[in-house]
Order: C-alpha cells, then structure tokens, then sequence
C-alpha cells in the first residue's frame, strides 16, 4: 500500500524524517514534553526564486541544552534458519528406520528363534561339570594291590597355537616335538602329527602320564618363558606382530621362540598295577576311558567304577561367577575295592613254575589253580604265557585272556578220579576188585589201547587208576548198570554233581562250562571214552574242583575268587558263603583219597615225580589227545598233573595243565614237577603240618 504525499510544489524534495534513537537501559521513556525542537522548515527552491522570503516558524523557546548521547549501533544481522519442516521430516524417517530393526529383531528373538536363544541362554550360564568317581582297588587276601588308581595328567595341546603365524616361526610343532618326544617316550612324528591337527583348539597329545612326566614338561615351560623374557625377545615379537611392508619381521629368531606355550595339562587319574604282570589273566585290565575291558576288572566293572558326581555353575565367558546363584554339586561316590582270596606269594610261586615249565616244554601256554579244599577259595591262578596290564601294547589278543578259566579241554586221565568214584560209591566194585586188563579191547567201532603197549594185566581198582589203564576203566564203568545206556545214565549223573557241564558260579567274562552231552546221545565209541576223559571237556577249575572234592570229604564247595567288598564308606562286608553239596559219601571219599595216593607212591604208578618228602600226597596224572580249537581235530596233547595234600588231612589242591608241548608229553613227567614245587610252597607258606601217618600203599595188582 502506497502511502499519499503530501500536496507541495513538484521540485520539493521530502526530507525523510530521523530514525528514532534506542533507549538506554533503565532511561525513562520520554513525554511529548521531552522531545527535542524541530528545526525550521527550509523554504523551497520556488519560494526562493519568486523572492518571497520564507515563512519562518516562531523559535521555541531556548533549553538547556542536553546531554549528548552515544551513536546509535548499526541493528544486529539476523541469523537464517533453515527448514524446520524437511528437518522434521528427516529425523522421523530415521527413528522410523531405527525402530523398525529393534521390533524385526524383537519379533525374531521372542517368536522365531526363543526356544533355541532360551536353550543357549541356559547352556552358556549353567555349565555341568562331571565330577569322575575314583575307581576301587582289587587286592590279594592281605590286601597287597594288585589294581589302583592314581592321580595323573592328561597332556593336551591347542594346535592353533603352532601355526607360524600364532608362534612366529615356520617349525613350531617340529621344535615341541623334539622336546616332548623323549619325556613322553613317544615317536617325535606322532607328536608333530597331532601338534598339526587342523581345525581343532584342543587335542590329547599323551593321556593319563604320571604326575613326573608333567612337572618335567611344567618345568620345561618355565625355563623356557624365563629365557624368552628378555628386552630383545620382546622387541622382535613387537616387530613379528607388525606387517612387514610396515617395518615388521616374518619371524622370530629361535632363541626367542617358545615352542611349548600351547601345551597343556589337565588332571584326570590312571589305572596301574603294582605287580606288573602278576594274576594279570585274572584281574584283567581297563581300556584307554579307564573301563574294565578284561578279567575281574570287567566282570566287576560297576562295583568298582563307584558312580560319578556332578557339578552345575554359572559362568560368564567361559569362567565360572564366584557369587553366582544356582550352583549345585552332588559328590562322587567312590568305587569299592574287591578283596580277592589270592594269595600273593603262593601266586607268584605258581606263576613262576608254571612260565619256566612252559618254556622247558616248548609248550603253547600252561596253567596252575591252587585252591583251599574246605573253603574253596582260589589261592593261585596263574597262567603263561601272560601279560603286563600297564603296557599291553607289547600284548596279543590271545594273551590277554584267561586260558585257565576259558580254555575247554579233554582232561583225559584225571577224569577216571569220577568214574572210580561213581563205581565205588554205587557199589558196583572195590577198592581191591580183581580187574583183568588185555592189551586191546574192542568196543562199538574201535579198538581201544592203553598208554603202553602191554600183555594182560591183572590189576585191582586201585591198580587201574595207579596205572592209569584205559581199558581198565572202561570195564570198571560198564558195571555201574544193568546195561550200557543205564551205565552211561548212572556216570553221567556223577559227572554233572561233580560240576562238569556246569557253570564254576565264578561268572568271569568269557569263562567256558565245558561240554557234557546227555548221557542219552552217548553213542557209539564216545560212551567208552568218557569214563576215561575224552568225548567231554572241562575247564581248569572244573578239573581241580573234582579233586578238591575227593579231599573234602565227598563235598563239593563251590569255587570262590572274592573275599569281600569294602564300600565307599569303609565297611569291609565278606562274600556270602559258597554253596555246598555232596557228590559221594565219606568212605566213597576217603578210598578214592587213598587209592590216588598210590598213583604218586607205587613204584608202577604214574604220578611219582609229584612225591613230597615228610607229606602224604594224592594225585592224578593225566595225558589227552588234544584238540586243536583252530581245527576241530586232535593234534598234540594236554599233559596235567591234580593233586592234594597232606593227603590224610587235606588242605590244597593244585592242578598243573600244559597245552601242545614238544619236548615230552606225558603229565607225570611235565606237570609231576611242577605240582611239587608249587605244592611245597603252598604247604610251607600256609605252614602246614607234615603228615602224621605213613601212606596206605594199596595193593595195585594181583597174581592170577
């Protein structure tokens, strides 16, 4: 809007009026009063030149004139803002952004992946941690152990921590291995291989070494960090962890290298045996998890394992968190320790007689069982060749076993121990019956022979087991029935009390019952030759537990390793008492006792090496045809010798049993000696009286 000019001459120019002056702070406003004079308006040009004087404003009247004040400042620039609304806009499209990512990750964590972020959550903040549970003891009767355990250290390593560009040097696991490889007595390649495991952060180097080998690597270490902690060693590992292009090295010298610093070792425990290789066959062993994989040490597995504990912590990166809540421990329980009924040095006596014996004979393998005739109990099982169970690399498979427990075989003689007693016992003869022996004798579709070649013999009963006839016995069994199946029923019925066919009760792994047919199937040549132990087989117990029969009065007493059990609370509890059961009666008992003994006395008996002087001794020999479990058919022979003494007041059994010898094969001449030595030192250790009483040196044959 234009504002109108006031009307005037057209060349007047218009003075523009002053600029109002700013007022000081604090100075009062001023009146109409206050204001200043106007000048006098200046008459114009027109005026002027038409000569007519100027009109002239009366002057006011004069003031004192004022103060003068300060120039007035130019006015402040104004700042320019810029858009508040594209501002506005640019901000809500950025939280819009922003808030968008939170709920799509919101909605991810609450609805799609909660259950397996919960699962996380729980697994990364409790952590279980087994507790392992120490692993009973077995020891001998006067708890000597013969299997313990002790502390040990895994040796591991963090192959990551080997690489050249972790170590700074090209031959980080080469330069470990030449320092470990001789501590842990292992090939430097194995050691180098492992220190080489890709994609791993942890491996086992050397499990379960002793606690010397870890303080010789641990000491290691510590030299080594103390010789590497120098200021030029840290120089150049400042310089190794630059670039090269930026003035670093490719690699350390060797002298600052510290190729141990990713070894490790963690405590765990190990299984060892104190004895080496003593009762080897029979405690057994444990596999690499410290598991009983063999022997009594599988047999009894969880008795001895205990049970293992538990303990659930928080952590927080991978540490446990001191004040966390929620922690929880259940405590291991420890294994029990088994007490066997093994006797350690009648062990060691046995074990020694029969590996020398063994090896004079060029045998396969032997074994020798001592065992108590009143309570059963095994003193000594001991079998060559064996096994160390602390190193069972140097082992075969076949070694690892018990042959005496799980080796089936025709016991060939010492069986007529059970037909003699089952004729006796029935009636069907005596001690003294007139038994009139030819050189062959024909049965069913063979020709049966002795030993020896011989003419007619005229023997007793008793005769026939000193001499230890064939055909003898053969006659002797047929009069146990009316016929021959009911004889065959008759003998098969003592053979099973006897505990052949049956299980010993020992349940040791991989222990055979042997192989009894019914005496219903006894057919052909087989109902001939059983009565002299072939056509059934035993195992070595079985064959001692017949004899320690005979000794005890006719009582079978079933056979025994374990004495007792000591719990985790160490309360020693002993094994139950093994059944009993009676197989022949006491007089039955007591003449076979001492027809046996004229096995070992008579100067025609078989048994005469097995003699002990100041100790009446009653035993059997015995010599099979051996068959081959490789081939189902005979090939070489099983020499044994089984016997007790003192024979008039019983107190042991020991049975010798050699497989395939080759120098010699008769029992009396293989296994008479080695029942004596064993035999001797059982009686001395155990101390054992002499006898009282001469033997009775029963009449073996008689004149026709």
């Amino acid at each position: 809007m234009t504002t109108p000019r006031r009307p005037g001459n057209p060349g007047e120019r218009r003075e523009r009026p002053a600029a109002p002056q700013q007022r000081r702070t604090g100075e009062r406003p001023r009146g109409p009063r206050d204001q200043p004079p106007k000048a006098a308006a200046k008459p114009s040009g027109a005026a002027r030149a038409a000569g007519r004087p100027p009109t002239r404003r009366p002057a006011p009247a004069k003031r004192p004139a004022a103060a003068r004040r300060p120039a007035a400042r130019p006015p402040a620039r104004r700042l320019r803002l810029a858009d508040p609304k594209r501002r506005l806009r640019v901000v809500t499209i950025a939280l819009a952004v922003v808030f968008s990512i939170f709920a799509g990750r919101l909605v991810q964590i609450q609805l799609v992946d909660s259950s397996a972020l919960a699962a996380d959550a729980s697994t990364y903040r409790y952590v279980e941690v087994t507790l392992p549970a120490n692993r009973g003891s077995i020891t001998t009767a006067d708890g000597v152990a013969l299997a313990t355990t002790v502390d040990a250290y895994d040796i591991t390593a963090d192959p990551t921590m080997f690489t050249p560009e972790a170590l700074h040097i090209p031959d980080g696991p080469e330069q470990a291995a030449d320092l470990l490889a001789p501590i842990l007595n292992m090939p430097r390649d194995k050691v180098i291989a492992k220190l080489r495991t890709p994609k791993t952060k942890g491996i086992t180097v050397a499990p379960q070494q002793s606690p010397q080998t870890r303080n010789q690597i641990t000491d290691l270490q510590t030299a080594l960090t103390k010789k590497v902690d120098t200021k030029a060693c840290r120089a150049q590992k400042q310089q190794a962890a630059k670039p090269v292009g930026q003035g670093g090295r490719s690699s350390i010298d060797d002298a600052c290298a510290n190729p141990l610093v990713g070894i490790f070792s963690k405590e765990t425990s190990s299984r060892v045996y104190p004895a080496d290789g003593l009762a080897s066959n029979l405690v057994g062993f444990v596999n690499s998890e410290g598991t009983g994989a063999g022997g009594l040490e599988l047999q009894y597995q969880k008795l001895l394992a205990g049970q293992a504990g538990h303990r659930t912590s928080a952590v927080s990166g991978g540490q446990p968190i001191p004040t966390g809540s929620g922690t929880t421990q259940q405590d291991a329980v420890p294994g029990s320790d088994v007490r066997l009924t093994i006797n350690q040095d009648i062990q060691w006596a046995a074990q020694r007689a029969i590996t020398d014996q063994v090896s004079t004979a060029g045998a396969e393998k032997g074994y020798v069982i001592v065992q108590d005739v009143k309570s059963g109990q095994v003193l000594a099982m001991a079998t060559s060749p064996g096994f160390n169970p602390n190193d069972l690399s140097t082992a075969t498979a076949d070694q690892l076993g018990n042959p005496a427990l799980q080796d089936a075989y025709e016991p060939g003689s010492t069986a007529k121990l059970m037909t003699m007693s089952a004729v006796l016992d029935t009636g069907s003869a005596t001690w003294d019956s007139h038994v009139t022996v030819p050189g062959t004798l024909q049965r069913a579709d063979r020709v049966f022979h002795d030993d020896v070649d011989h003419d007619t013999w005229y023997l007793t009963l008793a005769g026939v087991l000193a001499k230890s006839s064939n055909i003898g016995t053969i006659e002797a069994a047929e009069h146990l029935g009316k016929d021959q199946q009911q004889s065959n029923q008759i003998l098969g019925g003592y053979l099973q009390k006897f505990g052949i066919g049956q299980p010993s009760g020992l349940g040791f792994p991989g222990e055979t019952r042997g192989i009894l047919a019914n005496p219903a199937d006894w057919k052909g040549s087989q109902q001939y030759t059983i009565p002299f132990g072939q056509g059934l087989s035993v195992n070595a117990l079985q064959a001692t537990s017949v004899f320690s029969t005979i000794a005890n009065g006719g009582v079978r007493v079933a056979p025994s390793l374990v004495a007792g059990v000591t719990g985790p609370d160490g309360r020693y509890t002993p094994a139950a008492a093994p059944a009993q059961t009676r197989v022949v009666k006491p007089e039955t008992a007591k003449t076979v006792s001492e027809m046996l003994e004229s096995v070992v006395t008579d100067e025609q008996g078989t048994g005469n090496a097995a003699q002990i002087p100041g100790y009446r001794v009653a035993g059997k020999t015995g010599t099979a045809n051996r068959v081959d479990p490789k081939t189902g058919k005979y090939n070489g022979y099983t020499a044994s010798f089984i016997g007790f003494a003192p024979a008039d007041a019983p107190r042991v059994t020991v049975s010798c049993v050699i497989q395939n010898p080759v120098n010699g094969h008769f029992g009396g001449q293989l296994c008479g000696p080695v029942f004596k030595q064993v035999m001797e030192f059982t009686l001395k250790t155990l101390q054992v009286p002499p006898s009282g009483s001469a033997a009775p040196n029963l009449p073996v044959d008689w004149k026709p």
